[in-house]
């Protein structure tokens, strides 16, 4: 193994033991909970070392770097996620290679999304919602995200739009409002948010949430996907 793949397997082990412990912690079986790696500044060789130690999930934020790391690892067995706050105008490259994309938050969104998918994908596009819990009714978060008052109607847009599939939610623990620096109570909010949106849409049953410094408390909330970078990779690189 190469110095760069040591170091990834030894990451990655700690991160599996930690998703474990905490399974364990929370009573719940270890294949409930699914690690995505967001591989964001790193590059495709970094992507190719993961997947050769049994990495299937991956998330990008920012598509100039995604949509060449994606070409580079297209012969590899992998799910891409797309994390980021999206803009329209990225929405039809982001479509060609992503899977899922985390960050719906806006109609407009949906609608520009179902358009691209229509013509790029002979496959339906996952989406999850956004939820923003700094977020006030009808605003939006301050790291993108819905209002809870608005996941049902965005759910329903997404859920009617051609080309897409209502996956279900995810939130990044806020650093403002009510539940800044209470991840647990945040992810617990979450889950509620996810109940109720599953009483109408049963398959909507993925939950994101959880990072680095807080998976524990999202697995213990009930999340079924935790997306851990810095933890396997390492600290990131200063973006120019």
């Amino acid at each position: 193994m190469t110095d760069r793949s040591t170091e990834l397997a030894d990451n990655l082990a700690r991160v599996e033991e930690r998703i474990a412990s905490a399974c364990a912690a929370a009573g719940r079986p270890r294949d409930e909970v699914t690690l995505i790696v967001v591989t964001k500044t790193y590059p495709a060789s970094d992507v190719r070392i993961l997947h050769g130690l049994g990495v299937r999930q991956v998330a990008e934020n920012r598509d100039q770097d995604a949509a060449p790391k994606a070409a580079d690892c297209s012969d590899l067995s992998l799910t891409w996620h797309f994390v980021g706050q999206l803009q329209t105008n990225k929405v039809r490259s982001v479509t060609r290679y992503a899977d899922v994309v985390q960050s719906i938050d806006r109609i407009k969104l949906v609608s520009a999304l179902s358009t691209a998918a229509a013509g790029e994908r002979e496959t339906e596009l996952g989406c999850l919602i956004q939820v923003a819990l700094d977020a006030g009714n009808g605003e939006r978060g301050d790291r993108g995200g819905v209002a809870p008052e608005g996941v049902e109607a965005l759910a329903d847009a997404v859920a009617a739009a051609p080309g897409l599939r209502l996956d279900g939610l995810m939130t990044v623990a806020p650093l403002a409002g009510p539940y800044a620096g209470r991840q647990r109570a945040a992810f617990e909010r979450l889950m509620e948010i996810s109940s109720r949106l599953r009483a109408d849409h049963p398959a909507a049953n993925m939950v994101s949430a959880g990072m680095s410094s807080d998976l524990e408390d999202a697995v213990a909330a009930g999340a079924t996907h935790v997306r851990v970078g810095t933890a396997v990779l390492g600290v990131r690189p200063r973006l120019g």
